[in-house]
């Protein structure tokens, strides 16, 4: 699945500044094609810098940034304000700030779990339907990487878990390697091939079973994590038909 020798992108001694404080620092990471990685930390640790570094958001003190010939990149970020008091349907949000055919629209919304939402007013739908719609958004690039800063961030455990079902069938799917922020240690360690954990650097990086073990991990995230972990695995592989459930629940209101 995944090829460690050709990554889809590298960071290479990477090095970030904001505001005059040094952020990240000798952070080197390869993406390969097809794999799913997530990115743990606590707040301020500088992941969702990595991420926006990534896609060339944010000035490099140092190091630099490698892509394969032409990548196709779909960002999904942490938060996006729109003025409620705007009309504004999913599909006129999609068609911004350049026009995308309809039928892409409806594929977009349909591979994010979302058809039924296009003709909605963005101000009227729930926090896991507008993270749908951004998901949307993000897969008109028909991306070969994509990157998801915090994106279940408000959801409940049920959503969270379906999001992250979503995104594994997406790997499947359509093979785009997936790098993931989030705080949903338990949910998203899970669903991950590797693990990366960041705190200004990389602490310590490998399967989920080896980070949640990793002594790094431990201080910083306490040592709680590795059971609830072997429960979730057991519990997401009876998971799949309460997921849909709630999805189709979720887009009823």
């Amino acid at each position: 699945m995944t090829d460690p020798v050709n990554p889809v992108i590298s960071a290479r001694d990477l090095s970030v500044r904001i505001g005059g404080q040094l952020v990240l620092h000798d952070v080197n990471v390869d993406i390969a094609p097809g794999e799913i990685v997530t990115i743990v930390g606590p707040n301020g640790s500088g992941k969702s810098t990595f991420l926006r570094a990534l896609i060339g958001a944010v000035p490099l003190a140092s190091g630099r940034i490698e892509k394969s010939a032409n990548l196709r990149i779909g960002y999904v970020p942490q938060k996006l304000a729109i003025d409620a008091g705007l009309p504004m349907t999913v599909n006129r949000f999609l068609s911004l700030p350049r026009r995308i055919s309809a039928a892409d629209t409806r594929a977009a919304l349909a591979r994010a779990g979302a058809a039924a939402f296009g003709e909605r007013q963005m101000a009227d739908l729930s926090g896991g339907q507008f993270q749908r719609v951004l998901l949307a958004r993000a897969l008109q690039e028909r991306p070969q990487l994509l990157l998801l800063d915090e994106a279940t961030q408000g959801l409940d455990q049920p959503g969270s878990a379906a999001f992250y079902t979503l995104i594994e069938d997406l790997r499947r799917d359509i093979g785009c390697a997936i790098v993931m922020v989030s705080h949903d240690l338990h949910v998203v360690m899970a669903a991950s091939d590797r693990v990366i954990c960041l705190n200004g650097h990389i602490c310590c990086q490998g399967t989920p079973e080896i980070v949640a073990s990793a002594p790094q991990y431990r201080a910083l995230f306490g040592s709680g994590t590795k059971g609830a972990l072997a429960l979730y695995r057991h519990e997401h592989s009876h998971s799949h038909d309460h997921d849909h459930a709630h999805d189709h629940h979720e887009a009823k209101h």
